[in-house]
C-alpha cells in the first residue's frame, strides 16, 4: 500500500531532524537541492517542500531564496514566565538582550478600550519594545497602560519597575495565550515569515481597586519560544 504524502513528509522531517540532531548535517551546511531530496527519498517535489516546511517552522532549516536550503544554527529562545505579577516577563533562555523602548501617546481605540475598560479616546501610552540578539529582532511587546499611571523616562532594562512604582498594588493578572500568524506589522518588526505562526500572549492586570493598569500584547516566534506557567499551593494548616 502507498504511504500518504502527509506521513511521507512527517517520514522525511523525521529523517532529516535526525541526521541534524546527530550532527551528521552540520549547522550552516547546505542541504541537497530540492529536486535532490525528492529522489533519494522518492517524493514529489510538493511533498518534499512540505516537509521542508516543518523543519522551517522549527527554526531547523532555513531557505535562502536562490541559494538553497541551508540547516540553521540554533535559534537563541525565550521562556515566557506567566502566573505572576510582574508584567513583561518573559526572558531568553541565556543572558540578555538588548531592548529598544518608544513611548507613544494615544487615545484608546478598538480592542484597547475593551481590554484597559476604558471609554474610546482615553488618554493611554503605548510603549513599544523591540528585543534583540546582536542586530536580529527576538520578540516584541506593545504595553499599554492609563496616561496618569505612564512614567516620564524609561531607563533600558528597567519598564516594568518604573511601571510598578506608578501604580497601585495589582491584584489580578489575567493571561490569555494562543497561536497564530503574525499581522503585516508584526512580520516586518520581528523580520519572520508571514506563515511562521507566534506564540500570543495577551496579559492584563488590574489592581486592588479593580482599574486595569496595563495590558500588555506579546509576539514571540513560535520557533524559539515557550510559555511556563506554575501554581504555588499554600498547605492548610490543620485546624486545632
Amino acid at each position: 500500500m502507498t504511504q500518504p504524502a502527509t506521513s511521507r513528509r512527517h517520514a522525511i522531517a523525521d529523517d532529516l531532524r535526525n541526521q541534524i540532531s546527530t550532527g551528521r548535517l552540520k549547522a550552516g551546511e547546505r542541504l541537497p537541492s530540492e529536486a535532490q531530496l525528492a529522489v533519494r527519498y522518492a517524493v514529489s517535489t510538493p511533498t518534499l517542500r512540505n516537509a521542508l516546511a516543518l523543519l522551517q517552522a522549527e527554526g531547523l532549516v532555513e531557505k535562502i531564496h536562490g541559494s538553497g536550503n541551508f540547516v540553521r544554527h540554533p535559534l537563541r529562545r525565550t521562556t515566557y514566565i506567566g502566573g505572576g505579577h510582574t508584567p513583561s516577563a518573559w526572558t531568553p533562555a541565556e543572558g540578555a538582550l538588548h531592548t529598544t523602548i518608544h513611548a507613544t501617546n494615544l487615545g484608546a481605540h478598538g480592542n484597547l478600550t475593551a481590554l484597559l475598560k476604558v471609554s474610546p479616546r482615553s488618554p493611554l501610552t503605548e510603549f513599544l519594545c523591540l528585543s534583540h540578539e546582536g542586530k536580529k529582532p527576538h520578540s516584541l511587546a506593545r504595553i499599554y497602560v492609563p496616561r496618569d499611571l505612564a512614567p516620564a523616562d524609561v531607563p533600558e532594562g528597567l519598564l516594568a519597575a518604573r511601571l510598578s512604582d506608578q501604580r497601585p498594588p495589582l491584584a489580578v493578572v489575567r493571561e490569555t495565550v494562543s497561536t497564530r500568524l503574525p499581522t503585516p506589522d508584526e512580520a516586518t518588526n520581528l523580520r519572520i515569515s508571514s506563515t511562521l505562526a507566534i506564540l500570543s500572549i495577551t496579559r492584563v492586570a488590574t489592581d486592588t481597586t479593580g482599574r486595569v493598569v496595563e495590558a500588555a500584547l506579546l509576539a514571540l516566534p513560535g520557533n524559539r519560544a515557550e510559555a511556563v506557567f506554575t501554581t504555588h499551593h499554600k498547605a492548610r494548616r490543620a485546624e486545632a
